[in-house]
């Protein structure tokens, strides 16, 4: 008919503004020159991923819409949050090194004189819709605008839970620069940051900003945001190293054998952030199974014993650094209960003898100095009563785990 507008323009502008932008042009001749993309996406390490959990959907379906277990998986109340002022962020850290969970992914890092905030999420749900998805179970610390100058953002990929429209227009009005894995930055000029602020990365490839050399370094997840997902963005876990000091951040990940190399490669490091949360028995080597070892069906999210494992690995099997757990406590994203990643991580870290921080979201620490110990989930969420599974550092080839005291 004439005059009609073609089903797929009217479609393009019912597009939400959160699934961002496709790469193309210049951006996507470079992925398709990647060693790292192959038949049309981008490939992990290792092999192939699966993306669909495994089981029955009337399974899985069970076990998330079950009623103990749905009430186990958000917190009792209110959680505790430190409220992080201007004062605790003015003062350089002693150190030269200070960190500042935010919730989930967002870390601060202060490091050598410089500032680099990972993974920022200060939206209310990590969903392309204001309506609905998974809502925050506490506030951000503080207002993004009273963090002050930051000089560069790192993106590990393009989840929601990771790259969030919200606040990345907030910083687009800044001066920041930004450091994001090859084909994100589509998303990030689509939402009104200039390219001359973007720096994109291959795996394996560096950029300097100021005196930080920033690495992107391999991941085994995937990407997506729209309703097609089309692998043409990459995901990546980051390095950031200073004159004195070096960090690095998992993004999201399956365990796999290249933490390794990582660690020969650009270690040791000062302090680790992560992943250890969003795990389940439905997802390709759920939290019940074996820790995975070389050649066995790594997933796309580490539990616990796996993420010691993975800091273990980067610091050459020895304990040394400080092990920041991330991705947990923030958003309710998968049917174990709310407070296990925080119970499994500490006993596993206590296992092997690792320092560990469990700072309540916004509470700035030295990872030279006193760490933050306390188990301040444990008065707002049902701690479960089992054996936590623990790295093969403490238990060796049968994975037996270690006897702790929890609610029934």
């Amino acid at each position: 008919m004439a005059g009609t507008r073609p089903r797929s323009s009217g479609l393009r502008a019912l597009r939400p503004a959160a699934f961002g932008a496709d790469p193309t042009g210049e951006r996507m001749a470079r992925i398709r020159r990647s060693p790292h993309y192959r038949d049309g996406v981008f490939q992990n390490p290792g092999g192939p991923t699966r993306l669909r959990p495994p089981g029955s959907a009337r399974d899985l379906a069970k076990t998330y819409f079950d009623k103990e277990n749905r009430s186990h998986r958000a917190p009792y109340g209110a959680l505790p949050v430190h409220a992080t002022t201007l004062a605790d962020l003015a003062r350089p850290p002693a150190s030269g090194l200070r960190l500042t969970w935010m919730g989930h992914s967002s870390v601060l890092v202060e490091i050598d004189g410089h500032r680099v905030l990972f993974d920022p999420v200060w939206g209310e749900r990590c969903s392309p819709f204001p309506f609905a998805g998974p809502k925050r179970l506490h506030p951000a610390p503080l207002p993004l605008a009273a963090l002050g100058p930051v000089d560069v953002v790192v993106i590990s990929h393009d989840h929601y839970d990771h790259l969030d429209l919200p606040t990345v227009k907030a910083l687009a009005g800044t001066d920041t620069l930004f450091a994001v894995p090859l084909g994100v930055g589509a998303h990030l000029e689509h939402w009104g940051v200039s390219a001359d602020r973007l720096r994109e990365l291959d795996w394996h490839e560096a950029t300097e900003i100021g005196g930080l050399t920033l690495t992107a370094t391999p991941a085994r997840h995937f990407c997506g945001r729209g309703l097609r997902n089309t692998q043409h963005t990459l995901w990546a876990s980051w390095v950031v190293a200073g004159e004195e000091h070096r960090v690095y951040h998992s993004g999201d990940t399956g365990y796999f054998d290249g933490f390794e190399d990582i660690g020969t490669a650009h270690g040791p490091f000062d302090a680790t952030m992560i992943q250890i949360g969003a795990y389940s028995d439905f997802w390709p080597k759920g939290y019940s199974d074996p820790i995975p070892g070389p050649g066995s069906w790594p997933e796309i999210h580490m539990n616990p014993a796996e993420g010691l494992r993975a800091h273990l690995d980067l610091q050459q099997g020895r304990p040394d650094g400080v092990f920041l757990p991330i991705h947990w406590g923030t958003f309710n994203l998968a049917p174990h209960p709310w407070a296990e990643p925080g119970e499994w991580t500490m006993a596993a870290a206590d296992a092997v003898g690792q320092p560990a921080a469990f700072p309540v979201p916004g509470l700035p620490f030295e990872p030279a100095g006193e760490l933050p110990a306390e188990p301040w989930w444990r008065g707002v969420g049902h701690v479960p009563n089992r054996k936590w599974p623990l790295p093969d550092p403490v238990t060796g080839p049968s994975h037996e785990g270690l006897d702790l005291v929890g609610e029934e």
